[in-house]
């Protein structure tokens, strides 16, 4: 690994600059000791929080595919990824490093499909560093997903395959075009690296990017294993960093309350969000659940295609525990975790929890019923529309019928014309079922304000066009394994734009082809 002179480190405005405020915490935690279990005692420093250590190179890297938009982010120029200067496809392969990283894997445990795991920990990812655009701006972490072996590894190779990394660098960036919160992907690099799942796969690493990639699961990790003033400075450092409007408390409740009402709230808006817009996560283990209520660890995801609530995206989940409909419950119990987690921390924890977690259902309510409102094109709540929304959702379910087209088709709907749309009525095989629905939805819509074209466009704006589906990602991923990367470029540059109507790309807003039923993903990637 070679190092590149600073001069040549990435320079946004206003005076951009690492930071390494995760690393400086978790050496202010007592017992700093050196060991080398797997690996060589002068690259690796183990501390309560995790390890440092550097990435293990990629032989021959290659850019699979860049995200303009999330360099964006960070301030780097549109050039970032071909400057010679910048060596960024070295950097973000483990090749070459720049002044001021501090790689580290951070420890954390967690449940896994509801069962204590034990401890867990980042086995394949590695944190590079804290760059903040501008001084006194807001940071970003950027992680690297695939870089090789950390003592978190549990009998891994610390690698990650190529058709894992496409999809996650392109759900990451799918998922912030439509809104919802989310981790995203700056870039995925290959490489002619053979990687062993169930057959030899190519290697690739993606370069991951958020606030911070904090875990319900590290909060777990100290409270299981009785580290009790770990887990505290923990909290106090996660409340000052990135909640430190709370640091004083609010709604007459302490900083920690405070702050875990807050976690709720954002966990509750991220999954109705979710649930909008038809996303399956696959995996919501509390290891996966992000502390800032983002959409955290792209593995065996899914969108709807057929709308079919007990749909289960991820072939290991053989229990259905992860199913569509019941995410917002598995989040709630995910957060019953991280409180119970949080327990050696509260004077009287049996009182004071129990109403924090309770105040998820309101919360995930008022967020789904304001996403499906927007997706419905009505501006106020009134009686009826909840039974509206349900009775849809049933006509959907009953034939299967395809969610984001039926969505998208209901800006059709013109009070003008008195009658149900062709667009929507021809996705049923009942007809007389679809137009006694769009009778009511039109009645509906007399009680509307605005004017059929204000409320189409808003309705646009609400139901996108084009979504990450399975088989689009498959084609893309076939193509890349055979050494073809336009198909990935395209589909993410269609996807920055979902609502948009995108002449010529319709056929990426069709149905999908009957062998895409048959697609199985599972977690092993």
């Amino acid at each position: 690994m070679s190092d590149i002179d600073s001069a040549s480190l990435p320079a946004g405005p206003d005076g951009a600059r690492w930071i390494n405020r995760l690393a400086r915490f978790a050496h202010e935690v007592p017992d700093v000791r050196r060991d080398g279990d797997t690996i060589p005692a002068e690259t690796r420093v183990r501390h309560p929080f995790g390890t440092d250590l550097p990435a293990q190179p990629f032989p021959e890297p290659h850019w699979v595919a860049t995200s303009d938009d999330c360099a964006a982010l960070l301030g780097w120029p549109s050039d970032w990824a071909t400057r010679a200067d910048w060596r960024a496809l070295d950097v973000l392969t483990g090749r070459a490093t720049w002044p001021g990283l501090h790689t580290m894997a951070t420890v954390y445990s967690g449940h896994q499909f509801g069962v204590w795991a034990g401890q867990l920990g980042d086995g394949r990812a590695l944190l590079l560093g804290e760059w903040q655009p501008a001084a006194g701006g807001p940071s970003w972490e950027i992680q690297l997903k695939g870089a090789g072996r950390t003592p978190y590894s549990r009998m891994g190779d610390g690698r990650a395959v190529l058709r894992s990394s496409i999809r996650e660098f392109l759900c990451s960036e799918a998922m912030h075009a439509l809104g919802v919160p989310t981790t995203r992907a700056l870039c995925v690099a290959g490489s002619a690296l053979p990687v062993m799942r169930e057959t030899p796969e190519t290697g690739a690493v993606v370069t991951r990017v958020a606030p911070s990639f904090l875990r319900f699961g590290h909060f777990e990790h100290f409270a299981h294993s009785g580290q009790h003033e770990s887990l505290r400075r923990l909290v106090e450092f996660t409340i000052a960093t990135y909640f430190p409007a709370l640091r004083e408390g609010a709604d007459g409740l302490d900083p920690l309350h405070a702050w875990l009402a807050e976690v709720v709230r954002r966990t509750a808006a991220t999954v109705a969000h979710w649930q909008a817009v038809g996303f399956a996560h696959g995996v919501m283990n509390t290891d996966n659940m992000s502390i800032l209520g983002l959409t955290i660890d792209y593995g065996p995801f899914g969108f709807l295609d057929g709308f079919d609530p007990g749909y289960i995206c991820n072939h290991s989940d053989t229990g259905g525990r992860y199913a569509f409909a019941r995410q917002p419950n598995i989040a709630w119990w995910n957060l019953h975790a991280l409180a119970h987690a949080l327990r050696p921390l509260c004077a009287d924890p049996d009182a004071t929890l129990p109403p924090l977690l309770d105040a998820f259902s309101e919360r995930f309510i008022d967020a789904y019923s304001d996403h499906m409102r927007a997706k419905l094109g009505l501006e106020l709540a009134q009686d009826g529309d909840k039974e509206l929304l349900d009775d849809l959702l049933a006509l959907l379910a009953g034939e299967r019928v395809d969610m984001t087209i039926a969505f998208r088709a209901l800006s059709a709907f013109d009070r003008g014309a008195g009658a149900t749309p062709p667009a929507f009525r021809d996705q049923f095989i009942d007809r007389a079922a679809a137009d006694a629905w769009g009778e009511r939805y039109l009645r509906r819509l007399e009680a509307e304000t605005r004017a059929d074209a204000e409320r189409r466009a808003a309705m646009d704006r609400a139901n996108p066009k084009f979504v990450l589906r399975n088989h689009l990602a498959q084609e893309a991923i076939a193509q890349a394994e055979a050494g073809e990367f336009g198909a990935v470029r395209e589909l993410h540059d269609l996807l920055r734009r979902p609502y948009d109507e995108q002449p010529g790309r319709e056929r990426y807003a069709a149905l999908p082809p009957d062998w895409a039923r048959h697609i199985e993903v599972s977690c092993s990637s």
